[in-house]
Parts: structure tokens; C-alpha cells; sequence
């Protein structure tokens, strides 16, 4: 029998190989799989698709002398496109939601039946509260994982590529900028996103320090009112209380200078680019229209790549889970059934 099981926590693994245990489960259902496959598909498709819809509309149908039953026509198509949006959006809600419930109702079972096969001295060993844990939450985590983190991190790939495919195609010059000014965008929302994350973990831990000497002085109050410790206790608690506030304060800061930031570099990139596809209007090398839809393409490609960056650790979390529960599958009886 394998060494005692270390406690249950939401680590993160070093690789995402452990995830090959949930694409085992998952490839048993090939219809599902295509089917949430499809509809991402045309989901990300459709979304590109509006940029170039609104294109389009301004192009042909915002034109001096335009025919209004062409101007319709036009309207007609983005109304398509946003009507295969939501019907491609709900079948993908679907049909990966189905799956990432049937995947976490497949490891439940294998986890239980071979737990069922071993012996008393592995349960004395292990603690019952640690194994259910690994039962609950971490297949919680798995089901994340595979119904919504992969999702997005697929959905986001192709909305990027796409994205880009569809610039080069409209613009060369102008995307040759993009390209450059995203990393700009991203990459200090990325490391400051990463800073507001460990502190608002900070702020919760030490939030939850105040609630373990709040159960401590309540559950020994006769003892500490016997000794006429109360001022040492409230002393003890204000400190407390006063390092979760500056923590706090640090969040509240870094989430401020996030937001400022942010707004400086999407919008100011933004007003940039308009301002150099207005000298190409005025110099006859571009259209309005093809303007407004690279405007709105570099929106969803800047997006899906910030998206990216916070996707991968959940991937990591998800990792650390099924490997936990791959401990308890590869557990063997002592005596072979």
C-alpha cells in the first residue's frame, strides 16, 4: 500500500499532465466532445463575425445614395449572425456543462468503488475527512475545469488566431501595431492582476485569524474574565483587526492603480489606432467601416489574451486536483480480489 495521503489543499500542480485523467473520461462520450466542439466553433466565428457585420453596414449601407432595401439586407445578415451567436452559445453552455458533470460523476464512482476494495488499515491510516474532501472538492475543481476553464481557454485560442487572421486581412500596417501594442496592454494587467490576487489571499487569511480569536476568547471567556485578561484579549484583537485593514488598504490600492492604469493603456491604444486609420481615410487607403470592425477585432483578440494568462492557473489547480484523486485510483488491496 502506498505511503500515507497528504493532506487535502488547493494546490496547484507543477504540469498539467495530470489532466490526462480527465481527457481519458471525457473521450468516452465522442458525440458530446464533437458536439461542445462544433458549438465552440461556430461561436467563435460568429463572435468574429460582427466586426465584420457592422463592416459591412457602415461600408455599403452608410454611403450617400444608399438603397434602403440593400441597407436592410445587410441589417438582415448581422441579425443572423447574432441569432447563430446565441443558438452556438447555449449548445456550447450545454453540451460542455454535460460534460464536465458526466466526467466528475465517472471519477466519483471509479474513486468510490476502489476505495471499497481496500483494507481497514488503509482507512487507519488515511483520514476519512481527508478522503471525502478529495471527493468533494477537488472533483469540484475538476468539474470547473472542464466546464468552464477549458472552454474559455479554447474559445479565447481561436478567438485570438482568428482575430488576427482577419486584421492581417484588413489591415497589415495597422495590425503590425497591434501587434506590438498589446503585449503594452496586457502584460502590466497581467502582473498587477497577479499582485491583487496574493494580497486579497492575504486579506482573507487574515481575516479569518480575527474569526479563530473571536471563537478563542468566546470559548474560554470565563477563564479570561477570571484572570481580568480582557484588555490583554481586545489588545490581541485590534492588532488584528488593524493588520487586516492596512491589508486591505494594499488591495484597495493595487485594484485602484489597476483600473487607471488599464483605462490608460485600452483606451489611449484605442484612440491611437483610430487616429491612424483616420490619416488613412483621409488619404483614401481605408474605409470607415473596416476601421470601426478593426477597432472592435483588436478589442476581442486584447481580451482573449488577457483571458489566456488567468486561464492557465486554473488549468494548474485543476492538474493538482486529478492527480489527488489519481492517488486514491492507484491505491491496490493487500490481497488481490
Amino acid at each position: 500500500m502506498d505511503e500515507e495521503l497528504k493532506p487535502a489543499e488547493p494546490a496547484r500542480a507543477r504540469t498539467l499532465g495530470p489532466l490526462r485523467m480527465i481527457w481519458r473520461e471525457a473521450i468516452k462520450y465522442p458525440g458530446r466532445l464533437a458536439a461542445a466542439s462544433g458549438a465552440l466553433l461556430v461561436t467563435s466565428g460568429a463572435t468574429l463575425a460582427i466586426p465584420a457585420g457592422f463592416r459591412l453596414i457602415i461600408d455599403k449601407g452608410f454611403a450617400a445614395g444608399a438603397n434602403v432595401d440593400e441597407l436592410g439586407r445587410w441589417f438582415q445578415y448581422l441579425l443572423l449572425i447574432v441569432l447563430v451567436l446565441a443558438i452556438g452559445t447555449a449548445c456550447r453552455f450545454y453540451f460542455v456543462s454535460w460534460l464536465g458533470e458526466r466526467v466528475v460523476a465517472d471519477i466519483r464512482l471509479r474513486v468510490q468503488g476502489n476505495l471499497l476494495r481496500l483494507p481497514p488499515s488503509f482507512f487507519e491510516s488515511n483520514s476519512p475527512k481527508e478522503i471525502s474532501s478529495r471527493m468533494t472538492s477537488d472533483t469540484a475543481i475538476i468539474e470547473q475545469v472542464v466546464g468552464t476553464t477549458v472552454s474559455v481557454a479554447l474559445r479565447n485560442t481561436i478567438t485570438a488566431i482568428g482575430g488576427l487572421i482577419y486584421l492581417f486581412y484588413l489591415a497589415p500596417k495597422l495590425t503590425a501595431i497591434l501587434l506590438v501594442g498589446i503585449p503594452l496592454v496586457v502584460l502590466p494587467i497581467v502582473v498587477i492582476g497577479r499582485r491583487v490576487r496574493n494580497v486579497s489571499r492575504s486579506s482573507q487569511d487574515r481575516v479569518a485569524g480575527i474569526g479563530v480569536i473571536v471563537a478563542e476568547v468566546l470559548g474560554a471567556m470565563k477563564i479570561v474574565q477570571a484572570f481580568g485578561q480582557e484588555q490583554r484579549e481586545l489588545g490581541r484583537f485590534a492588532e488584528k483587526v488593524e493588520a487586516t485593514f492596512e491589508t486591505a488598504l494594499r488591495r484597495i490600492s493595487l485594484r485602484a492603480g489597476m483600473t487607471a492604469i488599464v483605462i490608460l493603456l485600452i483606451f489611449g491604444g484605442i484612440t491611437m489606432l483610430v487616429w491612424e486609420g483616420a490619416l488613412g481615410v483621409a488619404q483614401g487607403t481605408i474605409s470607415g467601416g473596416t476601421i470601426f470592425a478593426i477597432v472592435i477585432t483588436a478589442g476581442l483578440v486584447a481580451g482573449a489574451a488577457g483571458s489566456l494568462s488567468e486561464v492557465y492557473g486554473d488549468l494548474l489547480r485543476g492538474a493538482g486536483a486529478a492527480g489527488r484523486l489519481n492517488e486514491l485510483l492507484r491505491e491496490e488491496p493487500d490481497i488481490a480480489p
